[in-house]
């Protein structure tokens, strides 16, 4: 084989003599067909091959079919052994990984006949294009070339806006997913009347109006719409103007704000009759007849999203109280208390968040100045959250789940636990700017997020929660992006030194005049027995002394505040449909065998203690019971 070949049409174009600019459609394709290099060795007409081809002076379009010679010349290759060379996954010319069934059937095309890669013949040939991630921002009109084209595929690229009027009449299938679509109103401009499928899931279609582009008058012929992951939020406007594709059969709405309320499936399923499958899940009869009647009250219902936190266990916090010392009288006295905080989105346009008739409360970016925080130097625990939407389940610990009535409407079985929400105490700008640097961010929630806390329970083995909270919201657009964004768990050991309170020394009156009553017996007693009087004897009594006591009085320091674990629950299965989500989260392990031999000393050491207060030995020998 010679070292090199030279092109016959090196100097021709290639096909289009218009280039269009950088970012358009047209202009991705040309740049894929150029990489598969259609016009050099080993595809393409040259001196490889050139004894193949008649003289171009007097041939027909017909006789472009090359001649089939058995012997070919010196220094040309058979066309079995340029195949090969293509063919290959050896080969310097063998096509990239990524290369489609389509990529190598055009390769061995131009081998075979390399006389037909034309204009003419790609934009009669074609009948699918996929331009995929190529960072495409405009549909060209150049599109409009493509004569037999049905399916058109541009997805993962940058298209703000769709010319309807650059889209060929024969578009059957249409998808525009991961794009920065802001409305459908672009496409409804000149639609192509014989579109079965839209794929618009991954964009950023948002507001009420939304509905109106989604009519037959647009789109007589649709059998398939999928609008999914994208910022829609009025379902009732929505399913009453799908109402009208008398085809539809396949529709994608979830992971849109409106498929959060309860009532979603069941009000969809209920007012399109004629739907098959919704969010990729088929329609059975058994829900057709569950919903039945429910479109006629979807006036009724309520546009909120309902979710219930339950929070179950901590297992594995280290008891700090092993290593601090014995407390003496004046102090201090430590008191230990473990809880679990998690953020949760505000509810702009519903009420505010009640718990226990307190009011949740945005927590400023300025920290708190009755918070004292100190650097966790290692992570620890075990907790076990779960989230619910529309009702509870026993059997899972850590869970989330659905569940819809007969009606249509979520119930949800909620029991209430005891909990509080943390607030944002006043101080003045001075202390806060104090403590600013004292304060761990991570106590602090995300902007836009309330934060909200188990109730202060005591070390234990197993620290029980037993927390449940309801969360009702309408503003159902920032739910989303909360549900993208998830939770953040954090397990918190609050420390609280208390002193005994003293209290000042003050001189009554009565005091005083009982001392000048001793003293003027004194005195007396003196001038007794200067007159030689006796002094009658005096009997006197030994009181027991009292033991010490505890003073009743203690003064509390700021609680000062210790992150024991922190991590990320994944909410974002709940916004693709997912009933339930369940996480036990593993903080990592800090107790060690040291911390666990110094527990078992000082229970050891009260349980002794406790034995000998229990009973005492009588001098006769009996013994009884204190």
């Amino acid at each position: 084989m010679e070292a090199s070949y030279k092109s016959e049409s090196e100097s021709e174009a290639w096909p289009g003599t218009q280039r269009p600019g950088t970012g358009t459609v047209s202009a991705a394709v040309r740049e894929h067909l150029r990489k598969l290099c259609l016009r050099e060795f080993p595809c393409g007409a040259g001196s490889w091959n050139k004894s193949r081809f008649l003289p171009q002076t007097w041939r027909t379009w017909r006789e472009l079919v090359p001649k089939e010679e058995d012997v070919v010349s010196p220094g040309e290759e058979t066309v079995e052994a340029l195949l090969g060379l293509v063919r290959s996954p050896h080969s310097p010319w063998a096509l990239l990984n990524d290369s489609n069934a389509e990529d190598s059937f055009l390769r061995e095309l131009a081998i075979r006949n390399p006389l037909m890669i034309t204009d003419t013949f790609f934009y009669s040939y074609f009948r699918s294009l996929r331009v995929v991630d190529k960072e495409v921002t405009l549909v060209d009109k150049d599109l409009l070339k493509f004569l037999k084209l049905e399916e058109l595929v541009l997805s993962a690229n940058r298209i703000k806006e769709v010319d309807a009027t650059n889209l060929p009449p024969t578009l059957k299938v249409l998808e525009l997913y991961g794009n920065e679509i802001s409305s459908m109103e672009c496409l409804c401009a000149h639609p192509p009347a014989g579109l079965q499928h839209l794929g618009l899931g991954h964009n950023k279609l948002l507001g009420p109006l939304e509905s109106l582009y989604v009519t037959a008058d647009h789109w007589p012929n649709l059998v398939s719409l999928d609008l999914g992951f994208n910022d829609l939020t009025d379902l009732q406007s929505m399913v009453a103007s799908l109402r009208t594709l008398r085809h539809l059969r396949l529709l994608v709405l979830q992971g849109n704000p409106l498929a959060l309320v309860p009532y979603y499936r069941g009000l969809t399923i209920d007012s399109l009759a004629q739907l098959c499958v919704l969010d990729d899940i088929t329609v059975s009869p058994n829900e057709k007849h569950l919903f039945r009647g429910l479109s006629l009250n979807g006036d009724l219902l309520a546009q909120e999203a309902q979710f219930v936190v339950t929070i179950g266990n901590i297992r594995g916090v280290l008891d700090t109280s092993v290593l601090d010392p014995e407390p003496g009288p004046e102090g201090p006295f430590v008191a230990y208390s473990y809880y679990v905080t998690y953020d949760f989105v505000r509810d702009e346009e519903g009420e505010a968040v009640e718990d226990t008739g307190e009011l949740a409360e945005i927590v400023k970016p300025s920290p708190s100045s009755e918070l004292l925080v100190e650097e966790s130097p290692e992570e620890v625990g075990e907790d076990v959250i779960k989230d619910i939407v529309g009702g509870v389940t026993e059997e899972v610990e850590g869970s989330l789940e659905s569940e819809v009535e007969e009606s249509g409407e979520s119930e949800l079985s909620v029991i209430s636990g005891p909990s509080t929400v943390l607030q944002t105490p006043r101080a003045s700008a001075e202390e806060l700017a104090k403590l600013r640097l004292r304060i761990d961010p991570r106590l602090c929630p995300s902007p836009g997020t309330v934060l909200f806390n188990t109730t202060h329970k005591p070390w234990a083995e197993v620290i029980p929660c037993g927390y449940e909270m309801q969360h009702s919201l309408r503003d159902l657009v920032p739910l989303k992006a909360f549900l993208l964004a998830g939770t953040t768990v954090t397990i918190v050991e609050e420390k609280i030194l208390s002193w005994p309170v003293v209290l000042p020394a003050v001189d009554s009156p009565l005091s005083a005049k009982r001392g000048k009553g001793e003293k003027d017996k004194k005195g007396k007693e003196k001038d007794r027995k200067g007159q030689g009087e006796k002094e009658p004897a005096k009997q006197e009594w030994k009181v027991p002394k009292k033991k010490k006591e505890l003073p009743k009085e203690l003064r509390q320091d700021p609680p000062i505040l210790q992150v024991l674990g922190r991590g990320l629950v994944i909410l974002e299965p709940l916004l693709a449909g997912e009933p339930l989500v369940s996480t036990v989260c593993n903080f990592g392990m800090v107790r060690t065998l040291t911390s666990d031999r110094l527990t078992l000393a000082r229970d050891s050491k009260k349980i002794k203690k406790v034995a000998k207060k229990g009973t005492w030995t009588c001098p006769v020998g009996s013994c009884r019971s204190i």
